[in-house]
């Protein structure tokens, strides 16, 4: 196990300090085997370091720049203190309000966005992500298990759902290994879950409007017990000219590559 510091884990901002060094090093390689790929001008930006648990073996292992994007004053005091990154590099920012291409070392570079996820806002964090695509190369990280295992379930689950959709349409998912509570200080109530999202070159189906896209998704799944033909005709949509054996499937049925192409059908009807 890591060494204890003197930093509090705050409940309101979801802190779970990672603690075993094991499992650490453990995401730190995985994050390590998709920015290899990538070269030496690979940007990495961490979410929410902590204390450092992490942060640490991520820089013995980067090619290129890692960033730290930390919220919690108290938190940047202590890896400030501890020179865990130059201080350039770790920065007070809300990942959910940045935008890096406002960033003088970004514009658009692409990069690696890794982290020990906090758990408050992981959904958030991957709509972010998805929102960014454009200059989010990969997604790396540990979150809730449940949350993890819906990012990355295949259609015919029952946790297959919108953030499943959206993602996998332009990112490459796995699911690569689960942690028990008693890694981290204090322990969370639930199993944590480490994947990877890698963007693909050509995403799935059709081009579409996110809008389009996002609107039909969450249509579907919000009323996932009722077929396509119901789901979205409750949500004001026009489904005659769509093809009537998916108008038959329930949401959760449907591949995200026949999710885009529905909504490029039916963006034009409303």
């Amino acid at each position: 196990m890591g060494q204890d510091s003197p930093v509090r884990p705050k409940k309101h901002l979801g802190q779970h300090f990672l603690r075993d060094q094991a499992v650490a090093e453990r995401i730190a390689d995985a994050i390590a085997d998709v920015a290899r790929p990538l070269g030496s001008e690979v940007i990495q930006v961490e979410v929410g370091p902590g204390t450092g648990a992490l942060t640490r073996p991520l820089a013995e292992r980067a090619l290129g720049p890692l960033y730290a994007l930390e919220v919690d004053g108290e938190s940047l005091a202590y890896l400030t203190h501890q020179q865990v990154l130059p201080a350039d590099r770790l920065l007070a920012q809300d990942l959910l309000a940045w935008n890096p291409a406002q960033h003088p070392d970004f514009g658009d570079k692409s990069f690696l966005l890794v982290g020990n996820f906090p758990y408050n806002i992981s959904s958030q964090i991957v709509f972010w992500a998805f929102d960014q695509r454009a200059c989010v190369h990969a997604l790396v990280g540990m979150f809730q298990k449940e949350v993890a295992e819906r990012i990355v379930s295949p259609p015919g689950s029952k946790v297959y759902g919108i953030l499943s959709v959206l993602m996998q349409i332009h990112y490459a998912p796995a699911y690569l290994f689960t942690v028990a509570p008693g890694a981290f200080q204090p322990p969370p109530k639930v199993q944590s879950g480490v994947i990877s999202l890698v963007r693909r070159e050509v995403p799935l189906g059709p081009a579409v409007s996110d809008a389009a896209l996002k609107r039909v998704v969450k249509a579907a799944f919000n009323q996932r017990r009722k077929t396509l033909r119901n789901a979205l005709k409750s949500a004001g949509y026009d489904t005659q000219s769509c093809a009537p054996e998916l108008l038959d499937l329930r949401a959760e049925q449907l591949p995200p590559e026949a999710f885009a192409a529905l909504a490029c059908q039916l963006q034009s009807n409303l």
